[in-house]
């Protein structure tokens, strides 16, 4: 496996890290039909939303940076399980070998594309970083996406972050969890919305040029 790194501005002290994962799920476990269940996700949203996001983020930046650095990472392994102890093997592996300086705050975006986009503040993200949640949420707000972000704490979420808090660094997970075809062979593009990649990372980058 491979995560994949870049970096805008490196040798700024001040770093943020924006993150997602580029790998999708090796079996549709939340298929019906048993044998259905044996197959690979093609994961237009659990992961490729993210990843797609990242991508025109730093297409941005080229064009306008921000006062902070900014490193991308792609964690490979988010979803490879089949249970959680052989997941999240990409950022339980960035997290145990962080480059220096540590990053004053990161993101992490999975599952954010769908098209009835709800991003509600999830609660490991709220209580281990609850300045970052606050970052994003206002950024969301001054950028006019404020009914995409509703501002109160809703899902309790196991993924990527997790590694990166307990490694001192405070990262949110913007994510979607109210996505009926997450993990089963439905998850194709069809079902995510450009206006829901934009909302997203106009808020991402608004948290940004305000850092």
């Amino acid at each position: 496996m491979w995560n994949v790194l870049a970096a805008h501005d490196s040798q700024n002290p001040r770093q943020v890290l924006l993150c997602a994962h580029w790998d999708t799920r090796p079996t549709a476990d939340e298929e019906d039909d048993p044998a259905e269940r044996r197959r690979p996700i093609i994961g237009a949203n659990d992961g490729a939303s993210g990843v797609a996001i990242l991508l025109e983020i730093a297409n941005a930046l080229r064009v306008s940076p921000p006062p902070a650095g900014v490193r991308f990472v792609l964690f490979d392994g988010e979803d490879y399980g089949p249970g959680s102890d052989r997941m999240y093997l990409g950022a339980k592996h960035y997290a145990s070998m962080l480059p220096e300086p540590n990053p004053e705050w990161g993101v992490l975006l999975d599952l954010v594309g769908d098209r009835d986009l709800q991003i509600w503040r999830e609660r490991n993200s709220e209580d281990q970083a609850p300045e970052v949640n606050d970052r994003l949420f206002g950024a969301a707000r001054e950028a006019g996406h404020g009914a995409v972000f509703p501002d109160d704490v809703r899902w309790t979420i196991t993924d990527d972050h997790l590694p990166l808090l307990e490694a001192g660094v405070p990262v949110v997970d913007l994510i979607d969890f109210d996505y009926p075809h997450w993990h089963t062979l439905e998850d194709t593009p069809d079902k995510c919305s450009p206006e829901s990649l934009r909302a997203v990372g106009e808020t991402v980058l608004h948290a940004l040029y305000s850092a």
